[in-house]
């Protein structure tokens, strides 16, 4: 059973590059209606995504694998779930943002963003992508038993 609550975790982490990736891409380019509702509705697949991350992940921990013990005291491991809410925390202004455009998107306008206030929310989701590489990088060190560095866990 611990193999399907591993592939839904996997498939949670690539769904939640997957649409942080198309709302860099989207948010690069002229902002129009639909790419502002495209725009909105990577995010809500990213925080789905993020929340199912958050859920099989933590249930893995608890009831699955090597169990919260080892975890709790494998540093890379510790390190991975501070990117995780890092990268939640990042989240939290490119989505006030997104759902700032509802209202303009009902009313079948483009959303009213300031230049300034896209090249920020441009420079939270490259922050985000740097975080989740980071991330990448320790989920696999937790996964090789490396305590941090090349240093074995013990």
């Amino acid at each position: 059973m611990s193999w399907l609550f591993a592939f839904a975790h996997h498939v949670a982490a690539f769904a939640v590059v997957a649409a942080l990736t198309v709302e860099f891409v989207l948010v690069r380019g002229e902002l129009t209606a639909q790419r502002a509702r495209q725009v909105l509705m990577a995010d809500i697949a990213f925080g789905v995504s993020a929340g199912a991350i958050l859920v099989v992940g933590f249930l893995r921990v608890f009831y699955f694998e090597k169990g919260a013990a080892y975890y709790f005291h494998s540093v890379p491991f510790i390190i991975k779930v501070s990117l995780f809410a890092i990268i939640g925390l990042l989240s939290i202004y490119p989505t006030i943002e997104f759902l700032s455009w509802r209202k303009h998107l009902k009313e079948g306008r483009v959303p009213a963003i300031t230049e300034r206030k896209l090249r920020s929310v441009r420079a939270v989701i490259h922050w985000e992508l740097i975080a989740i590489a980071l991330l990448i990088l320790f989920a696999a060190l937790m996964a090789r038993g490396v305590w941090v560095f090349g240093f074995p866990a013990s």
